[in-house]
């Protein structure tokens, strides 16, 4: 067996607005947010609206990330979480099956 090597993936999508918004409603929950806070130990997070798709991992992509959010992931301010599949569920949002969300520490 062996590997493939991934040259290029498009990480980029579009959410309807009513999907987005059931959403971030979902990301900005306060017992979500309690959750995230709990497992961070940290005080206060706040989302910060931005999302991306995780990608395969390549030269150019060695976080599984777009190159643009890697200075979230290299942050001791930003935490980067998986969505919850029952939140894309519950917005309706099937494509792309995978999000990643990101927060902000606070205090």
């Amino acid at each position: 067996m062996s590997l493939k090597i991934v040259e290029s993936f498009d990480a980029s999508f579009t959410l309807e607005p009513q999907w987005q918004e059931s959403l971030f409603i979902l990301l900005r929950g306060e017992v979500f947010l309690s959750q995230v806070c709990q497992n961070l130990q940290w005080q206060k997070v706040e989302f910060t609206e931005l999302l991306f798709q995780p990608v395969p991992y390549s030269l150019i992509t060695p976080k599984g990330m777009p190159a643009e959010f890697e200075q979230y992931h290299e942050s001791v301010d930003y935490a980067i979480i998986n969505v919850p599949p029952n939140f894309m569920f519950n917005a309706k949002i099937f494509k792309p099956s995978r999000l990643c969300a990101i927060y902000k520490k606070l205090g």
